[in-house]
């Protein structure tokens, strides 16, 4: 028998080819990479992740691990701190959490420390119980007589100094024993919905990014994904300071961030941004606008029998019952004024956010406004003066979002700040040194023309404001007045003083009078309207 020894080319070729057998395999079994989530830009709606993982000099692979299922596949990125990782394919596999062993929820840590907590609840009532157990025999037993357990009792000498101490004795262990009974049931609670919290996340799904690397040397690999549903949605707190010489309002950016991804956001860089990558980043293209002639209507066929209308009506009903029953996501989604940049704010200190938790609450900035005070008044429908402070234009984009009012360190109310307006004014409770008194409404009407035909109807109101402050006041008195919609109606009204805009803010028919008013100073404010229109016209108002 003749034996073939291989060349040293051919040993040389199947030691490479064992080498490339064994570099697949470990590539494919590449354990996890120990990775930490470094930093978070939340969006409404949305965050972009950044994870780190540490690879070693002459990886090959690198597996992240136990990510969230809303990961979006599109967005993964991978780049490493400096230039000695290559990187190749990147592949995202998403899984059921409960076959991916290593997977643990965030919730698991918080169970177990609640377990541990519980437990130590636990033993700490059943000691108790055991001490007033046994203070109970001790207490059962008769003088000189031995108990069942537990040593003699004391003479009857010692009756009065030893009820004493059984007295306190128990009054403290029942204490005691009622404050571990509460305890122990509070963490109970606790525990059992956090269970339940932790069954329904259990069931999700999981995704894991497998990157193709190689590395020349040990680095830094940092791992980015865009993920749906955390968000955080913007409040702002205003002071008014109205003693100051010049008045200026003090404006608070506030924020709360909530995320419910499946994974604890700890000790992370977090940055906020006004952007929405959620929207669509382009315009809508108008559609072409045609015009023809509609065809003539085909003959109507025959109403089909009730039964079937009914089925056919109910059809849709039931559809859109169905699609009522359907489980909708919660809504996170911020109104942003519109603008050519988004603003964003990097937080100064690492922040913690659990998934699930509780809402976490951060102040990002605090702007120093100078304001223009005016005192406003309706008194058509309200006889009361509010104070309002105008303010500048706003740098940046600020959304949309509820504002807490404080005029001199006291809580007025709430408002709305929004930015988008073209003036930006702020609401600061009612001006109770300002008097508004209307006067009562005088109506007429009477046949007008040659031949009696037409109706003339007039309608006079007047207003009384008194300044009672000892200092000026810039007031601002606002009316409406009849717009026609019809050429058949003719408006006229006449107005006392003469007011300074008879379409304020761009709306026709809102009368506005602004003038200084003097300490101790009146003011009065008139207007007449008159309608002029065919008797046999019915006129339709809405005010």
């Amino acid at each position: 028998m003749t034996t073939f020894l291989p060349s040293r080319r051919l040993r040389g070729l199947f030691a490479l080819l064992g080498a490339l057998g064994a570099g697949a395999a470990l590539a494919q079994d590449a354990p996890p990479a120990a990775s930490r989530i470094t930093a978070v830009t939340l969006y409404p709606g949305s965050a972009t992740v950044e994870r780190t993982a540490r690879v070693a000099a002459g990886s090959r692979s690198a597996v992240f691990d136990c990510l969230p299922q809303g990961l979006d596949a599109r967005s993964v990125q991978v780049h490493s701190a400096s230039g000695a990782v290559r990187v190749g394919d990147i592949a995202v596999q998403v899984r059921e959490r409960a076959l991916a062993g290593a997977c643990v929820t965030p919730q698991d840590e918080r169970l177990r420390a609640l377990e541990q907590r519980l437990a130590e609840a636990r033993a700490e009532t059943g000691a108790l119980e055991l001490a007033h157990s046994y203070l109970k025999s001790i207490a059962g037993s008769a003088p000189g007589t031995q108990p069942a357990s537990g040593p003699g009792t004391p003479g009857a000498g010692q009756i009065g100094a030893t009820t004493e101490a059984l007295r306190r004795s128990g009054h403290d262990t029942l204490v005691r024993l009622h404050q571990a009974r509460t305890r122990q049931e509070a963490l109970e609670q606790q525990l059992k919905a956090l269970a339940a919290e932790r069954s329904a996340s259990a069931q999700a799904r999981v995704a894991s990014v497998t990157v193709a690397l190689a590395a020349g040397q040990g680095t830094d690999l940092r791992l980015t994904y865009q993920v749906r549903g955390p968000s955080w949605s913007p409040s702002y707190r205003a002071t008014l300071d109205t003693a100051a010489a010049t008045p200026a309002v003090r404006l608070e950016r506030l924020a709360l961030v909530a995320q419910d991804t499946g994974e604890d956001w700890t000790d992370v860089a977090l940055t906020l941004s006004t952007g929405q990558p959620l929207r669509s980043a382009g315009a809508p293209v108008p559609r072409p606008w045609t015009v023809d002639v509609r065809p003539p209507e085909p003959p109507r066929p025959p109403a089909a029998p009730a039964p079937a209308m009914a089925a056919r009506a109910g059809a849709p009903q039931a559809e859109s019952a169905a699609v009522a029953a359907e489980p909708q996501a919660p809504d996170f989604t911020v109104a942003v004024a519109e603008g050519a940049y988004a603003t964003e704010f990097a937080v100064p200190q690492r922040v913690s956010v659990p998934s699930g938790g509780p809402k976490v609450a951060l102040a990002l900035q605090v702007q120093q406004l100078d304001a223009s005070l005016v005192t406003r008044t309706t008194p058509a429908l309200d006889a009361a003066a509010y104070l309002v402070a105008q303010l500048p234009a706003l740098p940046g984009v600020w959304p949309t979002g509820p504002v807490a009012l404080y005029r001199d360190a006291a809580y007025v109310g709430q408002g709305t700040l929004d930015a988008s307006r073209s003036e930006l004014e702020l609401a600061f409770g009612r001006d109770e040194r300002v008097a508004v008194t209307a006067e009562p409404e005088r109506r007429a009407s009477a046949a007008a023309g040659l031949t009696g035909a037409r109706t003339e109807r007039t309608t006079e109101r007047a207003y009384v404001v008194t300044n009672r402050h000892a200092r000026p006041v810039q007031l601002q008195v606002l009316d409406a007045a009849p717009v026609s919609l019809d050429a058949q109606v003719q408006v006229e009204s006449r107005y006392e003083p003469a007011p300074t805009e008879t379409a304020w803010r761009a709306q026709p028919g809102t009368v506005a009078w602004s003038q200084p008013l003097a300490a101790g100073a009146s003011a009065r404010f008139a207007a007449r309207h008159t309608l002029r229109y065919d008797k046999e016209l019915r006129l339709r108002e809405q005010r």
